[in-house]
């Protein structure tokens, strides 16, 4: 990028004449993220760092648009990382760039094309080495708001009242209180859920976007406005009649359709990533990967559940919830059974209820009587049977079936001690010691998670029977 970003800070130019001598150039911001988008692009950089599962999706279409100098809109259902990826762009800008150090002044101001009157007035006044000159830096270059609630005031201005009772004429330009967009001149503004944005507002934003200029009580400002605007929106509302105005949607560069992952170990990874619950410490916990595959396929089973309404979508929030919710059973019971590591079951599903319902949109008419509740076990269900009927096609039903007697009760619970499942599976068949990834047969928690595991995979799949009362899960084998 422009300038190395320690020693540099104490040798930048502190008035016009020294930026003038170090041959500093004036861009825009779009071409200034172009220049260093290319720059990344040509060593191989990671664009993106964190972003998962857009490799050959998003990121491309994202490219290109920098590379166009679009204004972007960023369209996807809710957890699908659209404001993560206007989080993004700020870091193709240059380390700082210089501006006018004028006081009272609310605009960055280009040294070398002002657009304020004070700005211009202070080039046309003074010699360039009494023009002092500070320093913007990257971080600061990027503002976000959320549309709903937001008024013309707060992104593009107003007449500021103050100003007029100390004698300010109403037609001066020191009249007016500058909103978000003219305060991020040379920056990027990101504008979240677009379609919620106020009728007059959005009039505002059209205007900026093809004129680049701003109007404020009838009060033209003809400011060349510097900034990259980008937008996130949701489908079900940006495609829907009279939630955008047509001059809008028609002068943002690029659309970007985001989506979530497009398969379940793509979803793990970022359900790992995102966790921040760590699994060591004094009561480390251990999980298994069929439990992370059960997790994720809960989220995806959701996104297909015709019980859930799909026009709001399910977050990856949900997943990462749930896994955090997961874990913490896990450990609350190594804490209280004082076993090490903790290993998640699925009794440990059964406390997915606070972190899963206020994340779901339940659909009325599809669901009928069925409670939130029932709703979420059907997908637990659901999640469970695919991932289990997975392991069954692999490594076999028949091996680990045996190994149940018939015509027993089995019990199982989020807090009953791993040695109560000692008598239920002594041993694993070795195909299905594998397909666990961890040695079950010589770690009791972990056998206590295959027991669970295995019985809710036959109950799932209809060969057994359940009951549940007081969290305790009595599977019956016929």
């Amino acid at each position: 990028m422009s300038q190395p970003a320690n020693s540099a800070k104490h040798n930048r130019p502190a008035t016009l004449a020294e930026l003038q001598a170090s041959g500093w150039q004036s861009r825009s911001v779009k071409a200034e993220v172009r220049d260093n988008f290319l720059k990344l692009l040509a060593t191989g950089t990671d664009l993106f760092p964190g972003i998962l599962g857009y490799e050959n999706t998003v990121i491309p279409e994202i490219s290109l648009a920098l590379l166009a100098g679009h204004d972007i809109l960023f369209l996807g259902e809710k957890g699908q990382g659209k404001s993560r990826m206007m989080r993004a762009l700020p870091r193709f800008l240059d380390d700082a760039i210089p501006y006018l150090d004028l006081p009272g002044c609310p605009v960055h101001e280009d040294p070398y094309k002002p657009i304020t009157s004070q700005g211009k007035r202070c080039i046309a006044e003074k010699s360039p080495d009494q023009i002092p000159i500070a320093w913007w830096s990257r971080d600061e270059r990027y503002a976000e708001r959320l549309a709903p609630g937001t008024k013309f005031a707060d992104i593009v201005g107003e007449i500021d009242p103050a100003r007029l009772a100390g004698g300010t004429s109403m037609s001066a330009e020191e009249a007016l209180h500058f909103g978000l967009i003219p305060r991020m001149h040379r920056g990027l503004f990101a504008m979240n859920e677009l379609p919620e944005l106020d009728e007059l507002v959005q009039v505002g934003l059209f205007n900026i976007l093809e004129e680049r200029d701003v109007q404020i009580r009838g009060y033209p400002i003809q400011f060349d406005l510097d900034v990259m605007i980008l937008f996130s929106a949701n489908p079900a509302t940006y495609n829907r009649s009279g939630k955008v105005i047509p001059q809008l949607k028609d002068r943002i560069g690029s659309l970007i359709q985001t989506h979530y992952p497009h398969d379940r170990d793509a979803g793990i990874q970022i359900m790992e990533q995102e966790c921040d619950v760590p699994l060591d410490g004094d009561f480390p916990v251990v999980v298994p990967y069929f439990m992370k595959q059960i997790i994720e396929e809960i989220s995806r089973s959701a996104r297909k559940s015709r019980y859930i309404d799909q026009t709001s979508g399910v977050s990856a929030r949900f997943s990462i919830a749930n896994y955090q919710t997961m874990i913490a059973s896990a450990r609350r019971r190594g804490a209280v059974l004082g076993e090490k590591p903790a290993v998640p079951r699925i009794s440990d599903l059964g406390h997915l209820y606070s972190s899963s319902l206020g994340k779901l949109e339940i659909d009325l008419m599809s669901s009928h009587q069925m409670s939130e509740r029932q709703v979420l076990d059907a997908v637990i269900a659901e999640a469970v049977k695919s991932v289990f009927t997975e392991y069954v096609e692999q490594h076999g039903l028949e091996a680990i079936s045996q190994i149940f007697a018939k015509g027993v009760k089995i019990e199982v619970g989020d807090m009953l001690p791993s040695d109560h499942y000692e008598t239920l599976l002594k041993r694993v068949p070795p195909i299905w010691d594998k397909a666990f990834e961890l040695n079950a047969s010589e770690n009791s928690a972990v056998r206590a998670s295959c027991v669970e595991f295995v019985l809710a995979g036959l109950y799932a799949t209809d060969r057994i029977s359940r009951a549940q009362r007081h969290g305790i899960v009595t599977y019956e084998i016929g």
